[in-house]
């Protein structure tokens, strides 16, 4: 008699619901989720997910917008004109990411800030495109600058994506987070161009359709850089660290570090701090190098406040080293700190006080250097206590992020 044998099950099946919402996940969230990844990674990907909706529902009206203008819908626009046009617009695109690519550098240290800047960029190239329909007769040169714009802001995009994403993965999973999160983004894309071709229908508003996706997609892209937890310390989140720990004697968690790190800075912004600066910008004449010179004697760095433009400089010996750089960026902030407090205190004396000759004192002009003195004791004893206490709270400090400058100070030689 032969020997019969039967498939037994190992898992029991499920129901249908259930088999369902696996379906699903299998293609929107990572193998071992949620102990594959970071706690941060569902807010990340929700507002990642709002975003491409936004960016997908304004796709529709650029697109559109677009063909009207190129003359599409216009019986006069010849085939070979529409395409003529059409390619210049792609290859001016091509450039400007061929271009702007020599930042690259750049996405290293700064990379949450010009993730938001690149999506400002998208928008703003989304905007040009719009306009397009106002000024047909102008397609070309309208298009191509929109073009280059949101080729600059792919750029930005995709140089960001990968550190970001790894940020997230635990373990060796870096793939599957990255297919996963493109696998919500473009699910989103997807809805938002349906219901965008349901609306687009009706014909609404340009004016109010763009306002509208506008701000829901600049107001994603915020929070969905705000939710981005990294452990290394840029210039932003060191500025963060220092001020905590000068003021309170507290390096914040990473949670809280990044929570606090400015996302947006305009090119105009006042920037008190500059490292590895020029010799040049930093003192206005030699007398006050030669006075706090011997300060910085056992120092690779020296640093300095130039009261013309109110500004602080860590200037960097040539035998300057990481560790080196890391410090004088911390000093910099300690001597900032005394900087402002003094500069707060004469305003509140110029208040209080009515005499005429004080109140005409230039704060400007004040006596720096017994600052700079007082801050180098305060560097002496505390440098070591914030980068313990900075590594304790899980921060990977790098002088590489800070983007210090290349000028350095030759043949000073400390002691």
């Amino acid at each position: 008699m032969g020997v019969t044998f039967k498939a037994v099950p190992l898992q029991s099946p499920l129901p249908p619901v259930e088999e369902i919402m696996s379906f699903i996940r299998s293609y929107v969230v990572p193998e071992g989720f949620p102990d594959s990844v970071t706690p941060s990674y569902v807010p990340y990907m929700t507002w990642r997910a709002l975003k491409h909706f936004f960016g997908g529902a304004m796709g529709v009206f650029t697109t559109r917008t677009l063909l009207n203008s190129v003359g599409v819908a216009q019986s006069r626009a010849t085939s070979g004109a529409v395409a003529i046009n059409w390619i210049l617009k792609d290859g001016a695109g091509r450039v400007g990411k061929m271009l702007f690519a020599r930042q690259g550098k750049k996405f290293d240290y700064d990379l949450k800030q010009l993730r938001f800047s690149g999506d400002l960029l998208m928008e703003l190239g989304a905007g040009i495109e719009l306009a397009t329909a106002a000024f047909p007769q102008l397609f070309l040169p309208m298009a191509c600058i929109a073009n280059v714009v949101k080729n600059v802001a792919a750029v930005t995009s995709t140089s960001t994506r990968t550190p970001i994403y790894k940020a997230y993965a635990k373990g060796e999973n870096i793939g599957d987070v990255t297919a996963k999160g493109e696998s919500v983004g473009n699910i989103a894309d997807l809805l938002g161009t349906g219901l965008s071709i349901l609306i687009s229908k009706r014909n609404p508003s340009l004016v109010t359709s763009f306002a509208f996706l506008s701000c829901g997609y600049l107001l994603s892209s915020y929070h969905e850089v705000r939710s981005v937890v990294l452990n290394t310390l840029n210039t932003a989140r060191f500025t963060v660290a220092v001020d905590s720990f000068i003021k309170s004697g507290h390096v914040p968690s990473l949670k809280e570090g990044n929570s606090q790190e400015t996302i947006f800075n305009p090119p105009w912004r006042h920037q008190p701090v500059a490292i590895g600066s020029r010799f040049g910008e930093a003192f206005q004449e030699p007398a006050s190098f030669v006075a706090i010179r011997p300060l910085f004697e056992d120092e690779r760095y020296i640093v300095t406040y130039n009261p013309t433009k109110d500004k602080v400089y860590a200037l960097l010996k040539d035998q300057a080293k990481p560790d080196d750089i890391l410090k004088a960026a911390f000093h910099a902030h300690v001597l900032l700190h005394f900087i402002n407090a003094s500069h707060a205190n004469l305003n509140a004396r110029k208040r209080m006080n009515s005499n005429r000759s004080y109140q005409n004192a230039n704060p400007l002009n004040m006596d720096f250097i017994p600052h700079i003195a007082e801050s180098c004791k305060i560097v002496t004893s505390s440098y070591g206590v914030f980068k313990k206490k900075a590594r304790e709270q899980g921060w990977i400090m790098s002088e590489s992020l800070l983007n210090p400058g290349r000028a350095r100070l030759c043949g000073i030689v400390p002691q």
